[in-house]
């Protein structure tokens, strides 16, 4: 059961050079909560990350474990517990598979709650990798290999853009299970997707965004039963 919020953003608004793309968003993730927010390219889901992890300057309120991060530089925001996976899959290419892991590791012996075995066992396939050049690798393990990278760092919080984009059904559906995997260890996903269909399966809740605000919060059951939101915000 989610209990107290690990994330709460509340009148975020934020620019680039006068363009006002983030236009007062509020909305909140619970502890070990997938919260994923959906909507057509350009309405802000990104920047709302960008602005949270201190990329885009934000300006308004965002809380994270109970303490202010708003105006923090990004590695700040790191070293309080949230995780970012961007959409570009920031990979070191020359490294092999298992350096790029041990790139991301933050705390060492018992401290960690994250291991090389612990990500090999939520993608095998990157152990049977590990001795392989990353740009070698295919999207979907470059994908997993990011968001694996991104744990060995410890977070408390992962927010993760667009990781199905490009990818085969079939690795569409292993990422839906690691979000599902990650969340069941206390670890809370706010998940900017393109794809209804991994949103309304591993989210607890879904907020669909239009011109740089929320204009719908609720359950993925919620969603599904409103066609006009569906239409009005969703479809193409």
């Amino acid at each position: 059961m989610v209990n107290a919020n690990m994330l709460e953003v509340k009148d975020l608004h934020a620019y680039y050079g006068k363009s006002h793309v983030l236009q007062g968003v509020d909305f909140n993730v619970g502890r070990g909560e997938i919260v994923s927010l959906l909507g057509r390219n350009g309405v802000g889901r990104s920047t709302t990350c960008k602005a949270i992890m201190g990329l885009v300057a934000p300006h308004g309120t965002i809380h994270f474990d109970g303490e202010s991060v708003a105006g923090l530089k990004s590695h700040q925001v790191a070293r309080r517990g949230i995780g970012y996976v961007p959409e570009d899959r920031l990979i070191f290419s020359g490294l092999t598979t298992k350096e790029n892991l041990e790139m991301g590791v933050k705390k060492v012996g018992a401290q960690a709650r994250w291991t090389l075995d612990d990500a090999y066992r939520l993608f095998p396939r990157l152990a049977e990798r590990a001795d392989v050049k990353a740009n070698l690798l295919s999207g979907g393990e470059q994908q997993m290999l990011t968001m694996c990278r991104t744990l060995m760092g410890d977070p408390k919080l992962i927010m993760i853009d667009e990781p199905t984009e490009g990818l085969a059904p079939q690795i569409v559906s292993q990422v839906g299970d690691f979000l599902l995997k990650i969340a069941e260890q206390g670890i809370s996903v706010l998940l900017v997707e393109q794809r209804l269909s991994i949103a309304m399966r591993v989210s607890h809740r879904v907020h669909v965004m239009g011109h740089g605000r929320i204009v719908f919060e609720g359950t993925p059951a919620d969603l599904e039963a409103d066609d006009a939101v569906r239409r009005e915000w969703l479809e193409v």
